[in-house]
């Protein structure tokens, strides 16, 4: 589906049936030099049992018009415009990596519009070595390659995604060359900048008034589940509700963990809302 946001034609991938804005509506936001296809198994199931599902393309990013926007904080706003050229006004929020502080600052900077808040592979801060982005800049086959390496605990998950016999890492790394090749240059530096240097997470977990749940992979080698402790902290000490599930896996947990993710992501879209004092 192809929506007008701040005047740019954006696309949300919507699980495979219909937009239907009266139903509860899941929203979910991609990582670095991603796309929507990255939540393939999770949005189906989403809008086959109950939810108007929203799958981003971020400005810059394939089907969305760009340019991309180089801070977190724009992307949250953008993404808050999404919404009101989709006609919703409360969501359930999931983003992935970059995705998971466009999330967050979204969450705190519009509490009223979450109702609840997933982080996957999250970090605060989400540094990135002054190596990865100068490949990201200057050798952008480099970038996606190490990338793509970081992400994977494993050579072949079982029963790996979407079915057996499926290479997880050359899908992964075909899809960030096919961002790249439809981007605008140097997007992956363009993103890695933007979570290198967005600083306002713990402001704005302060400021999060609906039920949390961070899901991470034992074996995330990009962002390891202690760099998400002070983050978990902050919300914490604001009284909302948190909890943390913990998947064998690494980075690329929605396949790696395609139906762990799933499960964690579901169960927890559908209980109550629960708002923080």
């Amino acid at each position: 589906m192809i929506l007008t946001v701040q005047g740019k034609p954006a696309y949300v991938y919507t699980g495979g049936k219909p937009f239907d804005a009266s139903l509860p509506s899941a929203v979910f936001i991609h990582g670095a030099e991603h796309d929507h296809s990255v939540w393939a198994l999770q949005t189906r199931y989403f809008a086959h049992h109950g939810f108007g599902v929203l799958a981003v393309d971020l400005p810059g990013h394939c089907r969305s018009a760009g340019p991309a926007l180089t801070t977190v904080t724009a992307t949250a706003d953008w993404l808050a415009a999404l919404l009101d050229a989709a006609g919703v006004q409360r969501a359930f929020v999931a983003g992935h990596s970059m995705g998971s502080l466009i999330a967050l600052d979204f969450a705190g900077r519009y509490p009223e519009r979450a109702t609840h808040l997933a982080l996957l592979a999250t970090a605060m801060p989400m540094a990135v070595s002054d190596t990865l982005l100068e490949a990201a800049l200057h050798r952008e086959p480099d970038a996606i390659a190490m990338v793509n390496d970081w992400s994977h605990s494993t050579l072949a998950a079982k029963p790996s995604c979407p079915g057996p016999g499926f290479w997880l890492h050359g899908m992964n790394q075909r899809l960030m060359e096919r961002v790249a090749a439809t981007g605008e240059p140097h997007l992956f530096h363009t993103d890695f900048t933007a979570c290198n240097t967005y600083a306002d997470g713990l402001a704005r977990a302060a400021e999060v008034r609906c039920a949390v749940r961070l899901i991470v992979g034992r074996r995330d080698a990009m962002t390891a589940p202690r760099a998400a402790m002070a983050l978990a902290d902050a919300l914490a000490q604001r009284g909302v509700a948190i909890d943390t599930v913990t998947l064998e896996a690494g980075h690329a947990l929605m396949t790696e963990q395609p139906d762990a993710t799933l499960d964690a992501l579901f169960s927890f879209a559908s209980s109550p809302p629960r708002v923080a004092s």
